[in-house]
């Protein structure tokens, strides 16, 4: 029975890091997904062609979700470029790049 214990503990170590490894890929999977969603809202405002498939308070709402989500999952997966924004962000607030609702 001790055996068994030691060899589980010397296992789970070695799969602890490849777990965590996983989740941070389909996190940053997830991640990816709701950034092309939120640049498709971004074209279809730029190019006014939400026109044809939304009228203007579902687009806003949609809008609106798709940061949320954005914000969201940029907590939850952050990138390594993410912490040199933070950082530029804390040191000039004036300059550095903020994101701003549809509304």
């Amino acid at each position: 029975m001790e055996v068994l214990i030691r060899l589980q503990h010397r296992l789970f170590p070695m799969t602890e890091p490849q777990a965590f490894r996983r989740f941070a890929q389909t996190a940053q999977k997830w991640r990816d997904l709701i950034d092309r969603r939120c640049a498709h809202f971004v074209e279809l405002h730029k190019s006014g062609r939400w026109k044809h498939y939304y009228d203007e308070a579902q687009f806003l709402l949609l809008m609106r979700e798709a940061v949320d989500l954005a914000e969201t999952w940029s907590r939850i997966a952050p990138r390594p470029q993410d912490d040199g924004d933070r950082a530029l962000a804390k040191a000039d607030p004036l300059t550095s790049p903020r994101r701003r609702s549809a509304a």
